[in-house]
């Protein structure tokens, strides 16, 4: 992270609890309570989340959970049609938790200077075409692709306190990519994983 900007851990190599519960999760094959779990045990310690719930009525619950964990701002959100991330096709369900406190509320697709796109706009593929996909978003190809990732960006962006609200959020995003400071960060993280394990 200090040398690209940017990060993945995997919760298995990092939480020793997940590292038992994988597998398992696997083996059962549907959602289990450490879907709600993961993310409100971070091993990270991070202050600042954007957790996807695909079950609404989890989402205050979670959000409930952030505030007394003293996060200093995080929002968990759940798209319309069930789905665990901020979306373009309906409305996006949103518990906001900042200095404690809990407020809800709910993004319209108009909120976000977006246009109305199904989820099925963005379905991945293989590796190969979903690494080919994220080459051309880095390269600025717009679509729908670029519109949803834009979109749960600037959630990121939010409770990172860099933007007021989801639309400026939404143009943050688009300057980062098309600056070039994106594939930037993207290319140095690759560099880095790739020296650091070989």
């Amino acid at each position: 992270i200090k040398e690209s900007g940017i990060g993945f851990m995997f919760a298995q190599a990092f939480h020793p609890a997940m590292r038992h519960a994988g597998p398992v999760r696997r083996e059962i094959g549907i959602r289990t309570v450490f879907n709600i779990l993961g993310p409100l045990t971070n091993p990270a310690g991070a202050q600042s989340m954007l957790v996807g719930v695909a079950f609404p009525e989890l989402g205050e619950k979670m959000a409930s959970v952030l505030g007394l964990l003293d996060t200093h701002h995080s929002i968990i959100v759940h798209g319309d049609g069930g789905l665990d991330e901020m979306t373009l096709s309906g409305d996006t369900s949103i518990w906001e938790v900042s200095q404690g406190q809990v407020k809800s509320w709910a993004l319209s697709v108009a909120d976000t200077g977006l246009p109305v796109t199904p989820i099925e706009a963005v379905r991945g593929g293989d590796k190969a075409a979903n690494a080919q996909t994220m080459r051309a978003l880095l390269d600025g190809e717009g679509g729908a692709v670029r519109d949803y990732v834009l979109l749960n960006s600037a959630g990121v962006l939010l409770v990172g306190d860099l933007v007021a609200n989801i639309r400026d959020g939404v143009q943050l995003a688009a300057q980062t990519i098309d600056s070039g400071k994106a594939k930037a960060s993207m290319e140095a993280m690759i560099e880095v994983s790739q020296s650091a394990g070989g």
